[in-house]
């Protein structure tokens, strides 16, 4: 798969059989190859790259893509900008090939089948010249078609664009045509990237790198106003925030946080960074100090004002929402939840748990019910009692029944072998099946509120409508109301 420069020097190549190589070194030394942390690798030569532009692909199974429009000139133009990404690799202790060109395709092609040069910057019109004489393998396709191209005495790339693409096109198919276009600069496409691309971002670049703690707080403080009158321009506030520090030996630290609320403010977010760093296992460290410092606003929303009281106080609905971006951020979204409603009329899957951040803007679909607004359960009447238990049990938990048949309420019952003699009861209130879940439907229940000579009351239903459904339903208690 891969040789060192000395195996290289002794006249091995990668796609060698293991056997033939140690047939002509006896002497090697092999390994396993590790797609893991090879993987793991050009991941965090993609996070390095992230300093020169949010836009990094990567290329497997060793390069990186760069979509550099619009940024060059941050760094004193293309080959300034190329030539600081080759000093940074090399004392990382890396050897790379680098390749500007005016689509992906043409510098990948350049960069890998280049031979004797580590650097290319290509001026745009001069693609085909450039590439004519590298191989026909630098277009990426497969090796049978490769191999069948070199049988047909067309070795380079400029043996093949001099070929009419038709009769191509009718043996090879319509993918190498568009290879070979790409790479002639002739088409050109967007890369993804592996990161989505904020819809804000801000950043502070220094000509001698910061290490310390305030230093870094005071920059990301300085950059959320820099932001902060961008999303004012925009009617916007920010919900989710991120910080990434850039280590001038190409290391990436991040900082994440989450809003609630659509929010511009700067004393809120910066005390959800602090949090941030005071909950780190590990604590931040420079190395040798932080020489860029970017803020990207990853999710944005309309921004309304804050509703204040009479008094200047902030309602209690934005103490609530500061409430839970502090617990989130030191706990993790997943700890704070909150309930909501579910179009179903079964009781235990009327409600389900969302993070409380995510509310009210959650586009989650229950897995077997589709989510609404917010949970609302229809108040009793003025004196009555309530229509569903204080506490309601996450599964119902059966009970031995004697009542009348065919649908009449309770008239005792033992749960947790306690004798419960009923006093009052009142139902039913019949709940049917859905219908519509054909391997999870259930039977019909009636629910009843009773009252045993004790004044203990209690929320039960019989499952199963007598001689229809069972000729033996079976009685649960589900939750109690005081």
């Amino acid at each position: 798969m891969a040789v060192s420069r000395e195996a290289m020097a002794l006249g091995l190549t990668p796609g060698l059989t293991l056997a033939d190589a140690r047939a002509r070194v006896p002497g090697l030394v092999a390994m396993d190859r590790d797609r893991t942390a090879d993987r793991a690798w050009l991941e965090l030569m993609a996070d390095f790259c992230d300093r020169y532009t949010p836009l990094v692909a990567l290329d497997e199974p060793g390069g990186v893509l760069l979509d550099i429009t619009g940024c060059a000139h941050l760094f004193g133009g293309e080959r300034a900008l190329q030539d600081d990404l080759q000093a940074r690799c090399i004392k990382a202790g890396m050897d790379v090939r680098t390749a500007i060109a005016a689509t992906p395709d043409t510098a990948r092609a350049i960069a890998r089948f280049t031979i004797g040069k580590t650097q290319a910057i290509i001026p745009t019109g001069q693609e085909a010249e450039t590439v004519a004489t590298l191989p026909i393998a630098a277009l990426g396709i497969d090796r049978d078609i490769d191999l069948a191209l070199n049988h047909a005495g067309l070795a380079t790339i400029g043996d093949l664009a001099a070929r009419p693409r038709t009769p191509l096109a009718a043996r090879f198919g319509t993918g190498l045509i568009t290879k070979l276009a790409r790479v002639l600069g002739e088409e050109d496409i967007s890369i993804v990237p592996r990161r989505p691309l904020p819809p804000c971002t801000v950043e502070r670049r220094f000509g001698e790198p910061i290490g310390r703690q305030e230093d870094v707080l005071a920059t990301i403080e300085h950059l959320i106003e820099q932001a902060a009158r961008m999303l004012e321009k925009r009617g916007e506030g920010g919900k989710s925030f991120e910080a990434s520090l850039f280590r001038t030996d190409g290391a990436v630290r991040r900082l994440r946080v989450e809003t609630s609320l659509p929010t511009r403010a700067g004393k809120p977010i910066m005390r959800l960074f602090r949090e941030r760093i005071d909950t780190l296992a590990d604590p931040l460290d420079p190395g040798f100090g932080y020489d860029l410092l970017r803020l990207s606003v990853g999710a944005c929303a309309p921004f309304q004002q804050a509703q204040t009281s009479l008094d200047g106080h902030e309602m209690a609905d934005e103490d609530v929402a500061a409430l839970i971006d502090q617990l989130g951020t030191r706990y993790g979204k997943q700890a704070v939840l909150r309930f909501v409603g579910a179009q179903t009329h079964i009781p235990e899957r009327a409600a389900y748990e969302v993070p409380a951040k995510d509310y009210p803007d959650h586009r989650l679909t229950h897995t077997q019910s589709i989510a609404m607004p917010d949970l609302e359960w229809a108040a009793p009447e003025p004196g009555e009692p309530p229509n569903l238990p204080v506490h309601m049990f996450e599964h119902p938990q059966r009970i031995e029944a004697l009542a009348e048949i065919p649908d009449g309420p309770p008239l005792k019952f033992r749960w947790r072998r306690v004798l419960h003699e009923v006093a009052r009861a009142e139902g039913p209130q019949r709940i049917a099946p859905e219908w519509w879940r054909s391997e999870d439907a259930g039977l019909t229940r009636d629910y009843y509120r009773v009252e045993d000579t004790k004044g203990r009351r209690f929320w039960v239903f019989r499952e199963g409508l007598y001689s229809r459904e069972t000729e033996h339903p079976g009685w649960f208690v589900h939750g109690l109301f005081a």
